[in-house]
């Protein structure tokens, strides 16, 4: 029989209101022990008095009861809702431990409702990242998996797999039958189909992960550009060090920020020149490593030496590059609207100028890059290696050379999709997976 278990499903820490949950056969005996009382009707809110075995009282408050199977858990579930005081939370915690239960561990909750086919592991995932969630895009992108639209799309891909191969085994029991030459053609021509769309779904350009772990944003120019300021403005907050001495900074200098519902990470670099030593060096390496990795650059220049723009920096404007010209306060020159034949945005981070127009851009064109839609996306790297794998299976699908070959083609396939939803996967995968829950979920 497994554990019963039980946590603090809410945040720590002083708090009006704390939900509390328990799992596993001990719950209603636990729930009897803490009430002194039947149990409520099942899933019903019903005020409860909790006393620990000597008869002291821990709190006043709610208590719920859902037996199984119709809980999130599939077991026997008792949700307490009592109030946030760390005394209460200490009570509790000694009164259930005394009653033979134990804490849950991270995820432990949602990993027996998977265990008990409540959920498959994309509404589990879908469950952590809405936790998680800090815009209003990645909470969007989370409620569509947990509603089962990832679930849902791997599940037909599966049911197409299941069916070629169920006419092409007839085909291999059959042999010595007069089958059709057609009955191989159609295995063919629904495999290329099958393979398309996942081709399709593969080249997303990564859609859903970046939109999931947030968008990396990266700062790029000369020194005394005013990169950093630059930052501090966005970031509204003094994050970065600034200073007239150039080269103030030399390592990559992270913000988190919410760009009109869009998740992003803004890297404030070192800046772009020759390094007159190996610490400067290093911090001009790391930023074009940056670079490298980013999926958005802001290419900054001082617009006070306008028409002058430093080298360095034109050399890394590309198509994923918006150009900034800043400083514009202290232009004495026409600005350009164009550099490198990207749209350029003149701002000031001295007085704010223009650092709406600039956000409004950096809005638009994460929207025109990244947006998802309502279609469901591939939202972690282990669904896309998994859908990657189902594709090369796929691909080397030929039934006119072997039909035994061309079968396990598909059962290779339809392996690797089942272990997006958990129909196929081992038990050092689903504890990472889990693990990367808080408690109490």
């Amino acid at each position: 029989m497994a554990d019963t278990i039980y946590a603090l499903a809410s945040g720590t820490g002083r708090a009006g209101i704390a939900v509390w949950r328990l799992s596993g056969q001990g719950s209603a005996d636990a729930l009897l022990a803490l009430t002194g009382r039947p149990l409520p009707p099942p899933r019903r809110a019903v005020r409860a008095v909790l006393t620990d075995r000597d008869g002291e009282p821990i709190d006043d408050g709610l208590a719920l009861w859902f037996p199984a199977p119709a809980s999130f858990t599939g077991e026997d579930v008792v949700e307490l809702h009592l109030h946030g005081g760390r005394a209460v939370a200490q009570g509790l915690g000694r009164a259930l431990s005394g009653l033979g239960l134990r804490p849950a561990e991270p995820g432990e909750f949602s990993r027996r409702a998977f265990a008990n086919g409540k959920i498959d592991l994309t509404h589990a995932e879908a469950i952590a990242d809405l936790v998680a969630a800090e815009t209003a895009a990645q909470r969007r992108q989370a409620l569509r998996q947990m509603d089962g639209a990832l679930a849902a799309l791997i599940e037909e891909w599966r049911r197409r797999l299941v069916s070629i191969l169920a006419r092409l085994e007839a085909a291999i029991d059959f042999a010595e039958e007069d089958l059709p030459p057609s009955l191989i053609t159609l295995t063919q021509t629904e495999a290329a189909a099958l393979a398309a769309d996942l081709a399709a779904h593969l080249a997303d350009d990564r859609r859903g992960e970046i939109l999931r772990d947030g968008l990396h944003i990266t700062l790029l120019g000369a020194p005394n550009a005013g990169k950093s300021s630059l930052l501090n403005r966005l970031a509204g907050r003094e994050a970065a060090i600034v200073s007239a001495e150039a080269g103030t900074t030399r390592d990559v200098i992270e913000v988190h920020l919410d760009l009109g519902g869009w998740p992003a990470i803004l890297a404030d670099t070192a800046g772009l020149r020759e390094a007159e030593g190996q610490i400067e060096a290093e911090g001009v390496r790391r930023a074009l490593a940056r670079a490298g990795m980013a999926d958005l650059k802001l290419a900054v220049f001082d617009a006070a030496l306008v028409p002058v723009l430093d080298e360095a920096t034109r050399e890394v404007i590309d198509d994923s590059t918006l150009v900034v010209l800043n400083k514009r306060d202290l232009a004495a020159a026409p600005l350009p609207d164009r550099v490198a034949g990207r749209p350029a945005v003149a701002v000031s981070a001295k007085t704010g100028d223009g650092l709406d127009q600039l956000v409004g851009w950096i809005e638009g064109e994460l929207q025109q890059r990244f947006a998802v839609g309502s279609a469901p996306v591939l939202t972690r790297a282990r669904h896309r290696a998994a859908a990657e794998a189902a594709f090369v299976a796929l691909s080397g699908f030929d039934p006119s050379v072997d039909l035994g070959l061309a079968a396990e083609s598909l059962r290779a396939a339809a392996t690797a999709l089942g272990r997006i939803t958990g129909r196929v996967e081992t038990d050092e995968v689903l504890g990472a997976i889990f693990a990367e829950f808080c408690i109490g979920k």
